[in-house]
C-alpha cells in the first residue's frame, strides 16, 4: 500500500502552492485518498507523477486548467490504446504461431 501524503508535503515534492493544488482537485485532475477540505486532504505517491504532469504541461503549453485535464485525459486514452495495442499483438504472434504448428 502506497503511503499517504499531507497537503503541505504534497505542495513542497510538487513544488505547487496549495491554492493550485485547489485548482488542479476542482478540475479533476487529482483526487485526494483522504479529506474532505483542503486541510485535511491526502494524497497517495502516485498522485505526485499526476500533479507534476500536469504542472509541466500547463507551463510548457501555456494551457488553463481545464485545456491541462483535457490533455491529461488523452493522454491517459493513448497510453491505455498503446497497452491494448501490445496485449492484442502479443495475442496474434501466440495465435499465428500456432496456425504455423499446425
Amino acid at each position: 500500500m502506497s503511503s499517504l501524503i499531507v497537503l503541505q508535503e504534497f505542495c513542497v515534492l510538487c513544488e505547487v502552492s496549495e491554492p493550485v493544488v485547489v485548482e488542479i482537485v476542482e478540475h479533476g485532475i487529482l483526487a485526494p485518498q483522504r479529506g474532505k477540505r483542503p486541510a485535511e486532504w491526502h494524497f497517495d505517491t502516485g498522485a505526485l507523477h499526476r500533479a507534476r504532469r500536469a504542472v509541466r504541461l500547463r507551463h510548457e503549453l501555456d494551457l488553463d486548467w481545464s485545456a491541462t485535464a483535457l490533455a491529461l485525459h488523452l493522454l491517459d486514452e493513448m497510453e491505455e490504446l498503446r497497452r491494448e495495442n501490445q496485449r492484442l499483438r502479443r495475442r496474434l504472434e501466440r495465435f499465428a504461431g500456432e496456425l504455423r504448428d499446425v
